[in-house]
């Protein structure tokens, strides 16, 4: 028997205690609310033959972009595999976008996903991890375009308007239509305050803009509605640490690092990335991170030889570096080296393309070998997206590649460098602080 959910879509169940449970976890994850995977385990429990738990629970899994989850995902995948035969279409799309992620083949899972969302265009779930999947892909335009397909469907009396609101918002900012964002992300937070996705549209939006003051005001002033019970504070607050840090602030980005952003322990990649981020940043500045380095640089160890996402190993190189972790350096860019090799699947991509060149060029730098850093990462940045991430996230290469020119003494190029980040924020302090360096440097005589 099929039932339908609140939002029309079939369910290939006849318990209506288990379509409520899916609408629970549902939209427990489309607002980055504590648990939906707790909420799909009760269900579970009770309901073992539930399709779409299955493979929602195992999306939730693959999407971490952490090996350390790829056993409960691989289970996900074979208990909805097994159940295959009951499932509709709807069903059947979920779990073939499921296998296709745990293959490695990344842009066919965001594919499938989109095609069930285009044929249940109130499929939240379908929705949300094409977006996802986007976001992993680093497909700006399709962070905008694939919402844009389903909003006409989700009108004001629709439950769960915000969060294709929140979504699309984030699309339209990484495609420089702010105001638009703005306007979205704030519209999805008065639906609902708890909104992690929509109050981090808005973030986005103040750092393109270069708005720190008002972007970190933003964030602590309503901290005390999203953060309580979120799975994304810890980049919330990553991204007021950010704008403290173009104000110059470093003792407060300090702080948040301690205070919000490891409070979670690091548990999964997600959190490893941005702690790296930010005290590479930290570092890079000359500012002293004290001991932090060192459970950053444990926690990525035990992921040396993973090579799932080449992102990841971007930021596990920062933390060797920054720990004075030579051997794992040498391993990482051994596993790196294999996985660019390998030759299939999407990862192996962007790690020919991208990761490869840019694991060697943190290692570079951090040799003090600015040169090569520059040399290796410099072609990188008109193509950073192609392994994934946002463009806060990807301006680390601009971050990295300016002082790698200030210290490696090239005031051409260090002065192009800081213009440009000028011309995005032409009143950010730290902005400022780099052209001056710039300037300061001896200016090259003429031959």
């Amino acid at each position: 028997m099929t039932r339908k959910d609140k939002w029309g879509n079939p369910v290939s169940h006849i318990s209506t205690d288990a379509v409520a449970r899916l609408e629970r976890a549902t939209e427990l994850l489309a607002c980055y609310q504590t648990d939906p995977v707790a909420e799909l385990d009760a269900a579970l429990a009770e309901h073992p033959d539930l399709i779409m738990a299955h493979a929602m629970r195992g999306a939730i899994m693959t999407t971490t972009t952490d090996k350390a989850f790829e056993g409960e995902a691989a289970k996900s995948l074979l208990a909805a595999e097994s159940l295959a035969r009951h499932a509709n279409d709807r069903e059947r799309g979920h779990i073939a976008a499921l296998r296709a992620w745990h293959d490695g083949e990344f842009e066919q899972a965001v594919e499938q996903w989109g095609r069930v969302a285009v044929a249940y265009p109130r499929d939240l779930t379908a929705i949300q991890f094409a977006h996802l999947g986007d976001f992993f892909l680093g497909y700006s335009a399709m962070l905008r375009d694939r919402i844009a397909r389903v909003l006409p469907h989700w009108e004001a009396s629709v439950p769960g308007r915000g969060y294709v609101l929140s979504m699309h918002a984030f699309g339209l900012e990484e495609t420089g239509d702010y105001a638009r964002a703005e306007e979205a992300g704030r519209d999805a937070i008065a639906l609902n305050g708890k909104d992690g996705w929509g109050v981090h549209a808005v973030a986005h939006v103040m750092e393109m803009q270069g708005r720190a003051r008002e972007g970190a005001a933003f964030l602590q002033d309503s901290a005390d509605v999203w953060a309580p019970g979120s799975l994304f504070s810890f980049h919330n607050f990553w991204h007021q640490a950010l704008f403290h840090l173009d104000q110059n602030d470093a003792k407060a980005a300090l702080r948040l690092f301690d205070e919000r952003i490891s409070a979670g322990n690091f548990g999964q990649a997600l959190e490893l990335v941005d702690g790296s981020a930010l005290l590479w940043r930290l570092s890079a500045l000359g500012h002293d991170v004290g001991e932090r380095w060192k459970d950053q640089a444990d926690k990525w160890e035990t992921r040396i030889e993973d090579g799932i996402y080449a992102f990841n190993d971007m930021h596990a190189m920062m933390a060797f570096v920054g720990a004075g972790r030579n051997e794992a350096r040498a391993a990482l860019i051994a596993t790196v080296e294999r996985v660019a090799a390998g030759g299939r699947g999407t990862n192996a991509m962007m790690t020919r393309e991208i990761g490869l060149p840019a694991v060697k060029g943190i290692d570079a730098f951090g040799r003090g070998d600015y040169r090569t850093a520059l040399d290796l990462m410099l072609p990188l940045r008109g193509k950073a997206s192609r392994f994934g991430g946002s463009h806060a996230q990807r301006d680390v290469f601009s971050w990295t590649l300016t002082e790698a020119a200030i210290r490696a003494g090239d005031r051409a190029l260090a002065e192009t460098l800081a213009a440009e980040r000028l011309g995005l924020k032409p009143e950010s302090p730290l902005n400022r602080d780099w052209r001056s360096r710039a300037r300061d440097l001896t200016a090259p005589k003429a031959a």
